[in-house]
């Protein structure tokens, strides 16, 4: 059902990901421009200190003390005055390229196929997808406004070296390789943390999301404190890779500050030697000894930049895990919109499986709904009948067969215009944590206050509605868990109502209902159903005896089908269900119907 773009090498990924920031090319220019400045004015500073020390040397006139202390300052307020600048500029890109890759990945996870979601699950899915960007823009920011003032300081700084002594200069760059091979050799081991902590921290937060939403399921099987450690012990174990991976980093930036401290005395020794000789003075060996961190620091920062490169490359597999899915569901490019729906449907000769499994679940099934009828499917687990209303929905697409609305093959409709004509009510309520009135108005949010209390009289809801503390502005709960279960139902079927589709399916709506919310449900759903096209999922099969057809589903085929009279007096399977359940309360002899309904 997945399919993947074709995988590109680092080197493409990092174009298409660098091509997100080319909204903001001016800005990235400008930082660039300033940061540059900003470094040459850097590099001028040892030779400042050259001047002044050279001329304390010749003669104690306080002019050229002055005069260099004044540049010094200059070059200070205009250093500062640049950083801010790049600072809030830097911050504008970088807010922007975040915006701009939670768009892109937030639309696919929107229109990736259910399958995924179920995989990966919602924690994993905000965690990795979080760390990933941060991650990302980080070593994006680095690239682009560290590199090029870090190559242009360093060749500056060779350049001025040479000038200044090309002795000790020789005797300085020779140390400068070595924290670059220090780097080479310490980004393996932290690519690999990386990536390790990457994939713990979205096991730890799937888990975590998986017990805060069933809180009543681990509080009923008092599994609160285990699941307090387990929760604690992973997040443990990710610490200690963090502080293995700590102690490592400390080691190799410890052996990189040994290299630059042996450079800067080996430097110091040459060069007051040479001053005792005579050969240069001590002006030129102060500025030579400021420019050996303009040497190492920019040395260290493109040490760096491969190991940056390397861990946002995990980042960026992560990001184009999402952004390379294509959910093979897309409109095709000559789909049209759904307009005057009657509401006619026909399932034909339908074959599917899911991709996890290669036991069919819909095996050469056709089905009819005639417009504005209502189809109660049953059937044991497994037989189908979930999959008919997804494959309706067009969650997914059969491997054979169709499926078509008033004559017209699903694939050659728009998804978005499809589903705006159906509605839905499912057996578990769910709500958003916002109020009761943004929820009944979820498929409508232009709906009037008049709409929207209309929907919920029609719903039943109307009166449970106004005892709440703030009526219709009342804030339901994460999934709506201030209401009872019968109260939730009612606000989705408020929410169906207030959409008006043609088409309605109800999946097990009433089945977790006492008998009095179902009885409100029941008859609110009555109202809902009438003069639509209905297919309705029911186990407990009260629920579908008035039905226009039942249809009985049995290892992806129709057993059978016709009216509860009819199936009745057949005696099959669909008779035996009814006799299991009701233990003979039911009386059929020809036209009887059933008692309890």
């Amino acid at each position: 059902m997945l399919q993947k773009k074709p995988s590109y090498p680092k080197g493409g990924r990092w174009r298409r990901a660098l091509h997100l920031a080319f909204p903001y090319r001016k800005a990235v220019f400008g930082i660039l421009l300033i940061t540059l400045f900003i470094a040459a004015l850097s590099a001028a500073e040892p030779l400042i200190l050259k001047y002044i020390f050279d001329q304390l040397g010749v003669n104690f006139a306080p002019r050229p003390l002055l005069l260099g202390v004044v540049w010094l300052a200059v070059i200070g307020l205009l250093r500062e005055g640049g950083t801010g600048v790049t600072n809030w500029l830097t911050w504008h890109t970088r807010l922007g390229l975040h915006y701009a890759l939670l768009e892109a990945t937030l639309e696919r996870l929107h229109r990736m196929p259910l399958s995924f979601h179920r995989t990966e699950g919602v924690g994993a899915i905000m965690t990795k997808l979080d760390r990933s960007i941060q991650g990302f823009i980080g070593a994006v920011s680095q690239i682009l406004f560290n590199v090029f003032p870090a190559i242009l300081y360093l060749g500056i700084s060779v350049v001025v070296m040479m000038k200044l002594d090309w002795r000790l200069a020789l005797l300085v760059m020779a140390f400068a390789p070595v924290p670059a091979l220090i780097a080479t050799f310490a980004a393996p081991e932290q690519i690999r943390r990386e990536r390790s902590l990457l994939d713990s921290w979205g096991k730890i937060y799937s888990r975590f999301n998986e017990v805060l939403s069933g809180m009543v399921t681990v509080r009923s099987f008092s599994m609160e404190e285990m699941e307090k450690q387990r929760f604690l012990d992973n997040v443990g174990k990710a610490n200690d890779i963090v502080v293995r991976g700590v102690a490592v980093d400390t080691a190799f930036t410890a052996a990189t500050n040994v290299v630059i401290m042996l450079a800067r005395i080996a430097a110091t020794a040459f060069g007051g030697f040479f001053v005792l000789r005579g050969e240069i003075t001590v002006g030129t060996l102060v500025a030579f000894l400021g420019y050996i961190g303009g040497l190492f620091g920019p040395v260290q920062g493109l040490s760096g930049i491969y190991q940056t490169v390397q861990k946002a490359t995990v980042s960026l597999e992560e990001i184009f895990k999402i952004l390379d899915v294509q959910d093979h569901l897309g409109d095709a490019p000559n789909a049209t919109e759904v307009k005057m729906v009657r509401g006619e449907i026909q399932f034909e000769n339908l074959h599917f499986s899911y991709e996890q499994t290669d036991r069919p679940i819909l095996n050469g099934l056709s089905l009819s709904v005639p417009a504005g009828k209502t189809v109660a499917l049953v059937g044991p687990s497994g037989a189908g009948k979930t999959t008919l209303l997804a494959l309706l929905m067009r969650f997914y697409d059969p491997q054979e067969g169709s499926v078509r609305l008033d004559g017209k093959d699903l694939r050659t409709l728009k998804q978005g215009s499809l589903r705006r004509n159906i509605g839905v009510v499912l057996q578990d309520p769910l709500l958003f944590n916002d109020t009761v009135r943004n929820n009944i108005a979820y498929g409508r949010p232009q709906a009037t206050m008049a709409e929207i209390e209309t929907a919920a009289r029609m719903a039943n809801a109307h009166n449970f509605i106004t005892r709440l503390p703030d009526g219709y502005d009342t804030l339901v709960g994460e999934r709506g868990s201030r209401l009872s279960v019968g109260e939730r139902q009612r606000v989705t079927i408020a929410r169906a109502l207030i959409k008006d589709p043609p088409i309605l399916m109800l999946d097990e709506a009433t089945s977790s209902l006492d008998a009095e919310s179902e009885a409100l449900v029941q008859e609110a759903l009555d109202r809902l159903m009438k003069g639509r096209t209905t297919m309705v999922i029911a186990h407990r099969l009260a629920t579908v005896v008035h039905a226009d057809k039942i249809v009985v589903l049995r290892e992806g085929k129709i057993a059978e089908s016709g009216s509860h009279n009819e199936l009745m007096l057949l005696g099959g399977y669909y008779a035996s269900l009814v006799h299991r359940q009701t233990r003979g309360l039911i009386r059929n002899e020809g036209e009887d119907v059933l008692h309890a309904a």
